[in-house]
């Protein structure tokens, strides 16, 4: 697929490894077009471009930002009319220990609104980027779970089909209300990681009984 990220952080660098092993045709967008340019350049096959059109012919658009740039982050890339967002941002407070939303609405919920027209994914937000970087398999037979919730079944289908490209275990969360939940979830992970101190080499999962 061709397949445009926004954001070349660490979990935007951390896509643009799996996604290019993957064998995807990866552009990689950012506010910070010289950060852009060096996550393309450690990845061959990649591409870095300017903000203005990036969204032109992708066939899924990942939403690697903070949720307080994430709108604005869409906005700039141009129009995203019946595209595929994957948005993986969670509502987190300054100290990564809380959220901002829940209950009655969620990140995704609040970008769908913002950004009308798009068919937005929530996926991935429940993964570390160390996770994301090092790849699916825990080692163990055991794949990283990535939940997909999304009111679209096309957009649906392909936020799992990428995830299963890149070797994740993916788990059909319902409509993108559920939300809701999987943030919350995250929150949960992130406490874990580094409040509990358990470290950034986890990830949430389910399990079912054969």
């Amino acid at each position: 697929m061709k397949i445009t990220v926004i954001g070349a952080g660490n979990m935007g660098s951390a896509f643009v490894t799996q996604l290019t092993r993957a064998g995807h045709q990866v552009s990689v967008t950012a506010r910070d077009g010289a950060k852009a340019a060096r996550v393309a350049a450690a990845h061959p096959g990649a591409r870095a471009v300017p903000p203005e059109g990036a969204a032109a012919g992708a066939d899924a658009v990942i939403l690697a930002t903070g949720y307080a740039d994430a709108v604005a982050a869409l906005q700039a890339v141009g129009d995203l009319q019946g595209r595929v967002v994957i948005d993986i941002t969670n509502p987190l407070t300054a100290d990564f220990m809380g959220l901002t939303l829940g209950h009655t609405s969620s990140a995704a919920e609040e970008i769908a609104k913002a950004v009308p027209g798009v068919q937005l994914v929530k996926a991935f937000n429940t993964v570390f980027a160390q996770v994301l970087a090092e790849g699916a398999d825990f080692g163990n037979g055991q794949k990283v779970s990535v939940f997909v919730a999304s009111d679209s079944e096309p957009a649906r289908q392909t936020a799992s089909a990428i995830a299963e490209s890149m070797g994740f275990a993916v788990i059909d969360a319902g409509g993108l209300k559920n939300a809701r939940y999987l943030e919350p979830l995250a929150g949960l992970n992130i406490y874990l990681g580094y409040g509990a101190g358990l470290g950034t080499a986890i990830a949430p999962t389910w399990i079912r009984k054969a």
